[in-house]
């Protein structure tokens, strides 16, 4: 072989190369499309969606690609048309930290063994760990595209300050997902800037890439030993509490409709026009401790929460919108890492208390 054949192979690959990236820069960083993957086809999908620090122990670890997310769901393997499919949205308190999936609300329901008639319900849970509104918001845009027959969106005070709107990791590097529904639904969200195509290339994506085929390997031992989280000792969530009244930089009493983002509920509204949509206002540790005349606990002070609580109810009243307040169900030893975790015996007690509403929703 000459010099002109190695020139040739050469001079091939680079515009293989040049073609592949052209292509991919063309392409949106995300288009909404179904992945390849090994879950629901050489492995069962996962129970929820992938989340967490250790790898090699849990099997499971957090990646921003919410296709690659939904592929690996069992969501992804196809919804039974012979039950009532309810998809459960919202924070680490639904996804399930230190839970077994079996143990999470989604699970919970799920051994009731609940019916319409004759007809099964199944729940799945699609919550997801951080706190943000518009992070629910764009998990529940990919969610629609799977036409459940409720949904249930749990949510608590911490996921509405304006600041907190793009803190959560998954909506800060999913910018073009945020930008669209920030002008579908006119959310008024200062939206980072999208990808430049720098980042759209083979080597801008290889972060993605790698974080694809991770998620393709742990899902063989995902499958096979159904391991998904690892249950270390923890602290338990503050009893006894600071003598500090205050809650971001908000003064007592100027919590207001304002300063919270709101605008989050119509938008869901448009979004589930054809879905039967249940916003839950989540349980919360009431803590009976040091200070706990100021403070429910180390997220709310009394009066923020209480005032939360106030523009809550309206707001939903002014949206006709279907809503359970469930912040008190729960006993404070119920609880806990945090003052939104429960115990399984916690998730129990919010699932019976969630039955009939859910079920008064999803029945005709």
């Amino acid at each position: 072989m000459d010099l002109k054949f190695y020139r040739n192979v050469i001079l091939k690959a680079f515009f293989l190369f040049i073609v592949l990236n052209l292509i991919l820069v063309s392409i949106p960083p995300s288009t909404g499309g179904k992945q390849f993957s090994i879950y629901n086809s050489l492995v069962p999908g996962r129970l929820r969606f992938p989340f967490g620090e250790t790898p090699r122990e849990a099997y499971n670890f957090s990646l921003y690609d919410v296709d690659a997310m939904f592929a690996a769901h069992e969501i992804n393997g196809g919804l039974s048309d012979r039950a009532l499919n309810v998809f459960l949205v919202g924070d680490s308190s639904v996804w399930g930290t230190l839970l077994t999936p079996q143990e999470t609300l989604a699970g919970q329901l799920n051994n009731f063994n609940l019916t319409c008639g004759e007809t099964p319900l199944h729940f799945y849970n699609l919550g997801y760990p951080t706190i943000s509104l518009t992070k629910d918001l764009m998990l529940m845009e990919e969610t629609k595209a799977y036409n459940p027959d409720l949904v249930l969106w749990l949510t608590t005070l911490e996921a509405m300050p304006l600041e907190k709107q793009l803190a959560s990791p998954l909506a800060e590097n999913n910018p073009s997902r945020i930008e669209t529904l920030n002008e579908t639904y006119r959310l008024g969200l200062m939206v980072p800037p999208k990808a430049d195509w720098w980042q759209r290339t083979l080597f801008g994506r290889r972060r993605a890439i790698a974080d694809w085929v991770r998620l393709q390997v742990y899902g063989i031992m995902w499958g096979a030993t159904g391991v998904d989280q690892i249950y270390p000792d923890y602290t338990p969530a503050a009893w006894d509490l600071e003598a500090d009244d205050s809650y971001y930089d908000f003064e007592p009493d100027t919590l207001t409709s304002d300063t919270l983002f709101l605008q989050a509920f119509p938008a869901a509204q448009d979004l589930w026009s054809d879905t039967p949509l249940l916003v839950v206002n989540e349980p919360i540790m009431i803590s009976g401790g040091e200070n706990s005349d100021i403070r429910y606990n180390f997220f709310y002070p009394r009066w923020a929460y209480d005032q939360y609580r106030q523009i809550l109810s309206e707001t939903m009243g002014s949206l006709n919108q279907n809503y359970v307040d469930a912040w008190w169900w729960v006993p404070a030893e119920e609880f806990t890492n945090s003052a939104i975790h429960l115990t399984p015996e916690g998730e129990r007690l919010l699932a019976i208390g969630l039955e009939p509403f859910i079920l008064d929703a999803v029945c005709p």
